[in-house]
């Protein structure tokens, strides 16, 4: 193997990407129907979103999907949806975007982390129920990175307690969990369509459920032009007219019908992704300290793959950092080759110390009759795996001549590994970021 480009050596990576990376797809039917929209001043109108959400609920196999201007107000929506407020506590794993927890502040309620499984980097159901207590309202499930939760044992745990569970399919849409969509298996699920992720519309929410009452307890929140006489849940009916919540958080209609276009071809591209991202990963089958983030069971899998990570044991490389390991493959030409990935929400200090609503204390614990932050040292699987994950390219097309090199590029650092110990300083106190990717929900 060639010397490192890090020490001088050539790069692995040579050739032009051209569009490997080129996400979202946009072409003339995409501008065609974003153009209809502008053209006759339709933006702020509900037409188009109503035919998107139909088109969305029946791809995603649920009764009901309400846009949103956001993922983070379509997550915000579920919350209220699901009875959320004063005093209750919502249960999340701590390695996710801030957009999954930190809403529930605004209604009242406050978040209890939970742990994350270190290999499927998602809700530990094991972790997730010693959390519980009569407090608890609702339980957020993240499918982090595109991989799918363990819905079942989630499920269980949540029904035996009498708490909803909502999905964020923010990173996940698409992902199959056991051969069914996630995103309808719980009671609700929210989503960010936003322009990096793998569902891409520009700035946009989904939600979705098969429960009527929760659907329209989300209408209620921030659809004010939707909050009339065919609203059906009882409770809601006195309320007619104005929203809730005070919010107004319908979809804009240029996202709208740019959605409806890349509903026709997501699941074909995201195919595409798929064999791209398994070629890559087979061609490192036998690199040690690498390992794909992706399910094991053949009826699930990682839908759009929105910004694919690996797995990775220093112990197999002598013990070097992933920091270290990642600072040569960028050297080599992979600009997504960064360690770490979102850092654990329970030690950032809006969650401990920050008086948000000038309650006179800190917002976390302002309606909670105990206090419940959580130390360092709480959560070791979370404070710890930024240590233990790498980014990997996200390849958008199956392009295999140029997929190669970026393998060789993983591959030739693990082959050099010991020229990087001896310059290695180890990994920093805090790997990643709060807002870790480009762009969030």
């Amino acid at each position: 193997m060639s010397k490192l480009a890090l020490f001088g050596g050539p790069k692995a990576v040579t050739k032009d990407p051209c569009d490997l990376f080129t996400w979202p797809i946009v072409t003339e039917e995409d501008e065609a129907a974003v153009l209809e929209v502008l053209r006759r001043g339709a933006m702020s109108d509900t037409d188009v979103t109503k035919k998107f959400e139909e088109e969305f609920a029946a791809w995603q196999g649920t009764k009901y999907a309400l846009g949103f201007n956001n993922g983070t107000a379509a997550l915000h929506g579920a919350m209220f949806a699901c009875g959320l407020g004063i005093g209750d506590e919502l249960i999340c794993p701590s390695i996710t975007y801030w957009g999954s927890a930190l809403q529930a502040f605004s209604l009242g309620a406050t978040v209890v982390f939970a742990e994350v499984d270190p290999i499927t980097l998602c809700l530990d159901p094991e972790d997730l129920e010693k959390r519980i207590t009569p407090r608890t309202k609702a339980i957020m499930v993240v499918h982090y990175l595109g991989h799918p939760a363990p819905m079942d044992e989630i499920m269980e745990i949540a029904n035996r307690y009498g708490l909803k569970v909502i999905e964020d399919v923010s990173h996940a849409q698409g992902s199959l969990y056991k051969g069914k969509k996630v995103g309808s298996i719980g009671h609700v699920a929210a989503m960010s369509l936003m322009s990096s992720k793998a569902f891409a519309i520009g700035e946009a929410g989904m939600l979705v459920t098969n429960d009527l009452e929760i659907y329209e307890r989300a209408i209620a929140f921030g659809h004010y032009e939707r909050f009339g006489n065919d609203i059906k849940t009882k409770s809601l009916r006195p309320y007619l007219g104005l929203p809730l919540g005070g919010y107004k958080y319908r979809m804009h209609q240029l996202s709208s019908a740019m959605g409806r276009v890349q509903l026709k071809y997501y699941d074909q591209r995201t195919e595409e992704i798929r064999k791209a991202m398994d070629y890559f990963w087979e061609l490192l089958e036998d690199v040690p300290a690498l390992r794909p983030h992706r399910p094991k069971d053949p009826a699930s899998h990682m839908g759009g793959y929105y910004y694919p990570h690996g797995l990775y044991y220093k112990e197999e490389l002598g013990g070097l950092s992933v920091s270290r390991f990642a600072e040569a493959v960028r050297a080599e030409g992979v600009v997504d080759g960064y360690a770490g990935c979102n850092r654990p929400l329970h030690l950032h200090p809006v969650f401990n110390t920050c008086d948000v609503y000038g309650a006179g204390k800190p917002t976390r614990i302002a309606n909670s009759p105990v206090d419940i932050r959580q130390e360092p040292g709480s959560l070791p699987v979370s404070e710890s795996i930024g240590k233990r994950v790498i980014g990997v390219p996200w390849f958008k097309h199956y392009r295999p001549e140029l997929i190669e090199e970026y393998a060789l590029a993983y591959r030739k650092v693990a082959e050099n590994y010991k020229e990087l110990l001896e310059e290695d300083p180890g990994d920093p106190p805090d790997l990643g970021g709060w807002h870790f990717f480009k762009h969030s929900s």
